[in-house]
């Protein structure tokens, strides 16, 4: 369990953790594989979120995911990028949270092997990502300014005095 000074301090930027839905890149699940090719590809991302027509996370998709299917054993070959869509290669095991029923120590768990999570509402549609970049920078927040806010003393082991 966090320290409730540690909480406190982390929970001033929660509001900032989630990147919101409407600034993520994204792609559809009956999109063709090309398409997620060049979003992954132009926007410079390692991996995003695959939406299906609700707008609900149904996988996710990277661009080793993609050039895997372009590979053979001794050539690579694109027509994978026109024949496929992004549902026949997608990652589609992968954790979601709901942010208002997802505590902080949850969500920093699941950060530590993930780079983003999904964030979904009750409905599972797609609010955002909660990144672990976000979440570091607000670790440092905390350490830059827990000594503004609180008085901290060093707390000291003290040996009982044995019976004689």
């Amino acid at each position: 369990m966090f320290s409730p000074v540690i909480q406190s301090l982390i929970a001033e930027k929660a509001g900032s953790f989630i990147i919101p839905a409407s600034r993520i890149a994204f792609v559809e699940d009956e999109n063709p594989l090309y398409h997620a090719f060049l979003v992954l590809t132009k926007m410079k991302y390692s991996k995003i979120p695959v939406l299906d027509k609700e707008q609900k996370v149904v996988g996710l998709i990277s661009l080793s995911m993609i050039t895997n299917t372009m590979l053979t054993p001794d050539n690579i070959v694109i027509e994978p990028l026109s024949d496929l869509k992004v549902k026949d290669v997608m990652q589609t095991k992968f954790e979601t949270i709901n942010f208002a029923r997802t505590n902080l120590e949850t969500q920093l768990h699941l950060l530590v092997d993930n780079p983003f999570i999904p964030v979904v509402n009750d409905n599972n549609v797609f609010q955002g990502l909660l990144t672990r970049r976000e979440w570091i920078k607000a670790f440092n927040y905390v350490t830059h300014s827990i000594e503004e806010k609180y008085d901290i003393t060093k707390k000291t082991l003290q040996k009982e005095n044995p019976i004689t």
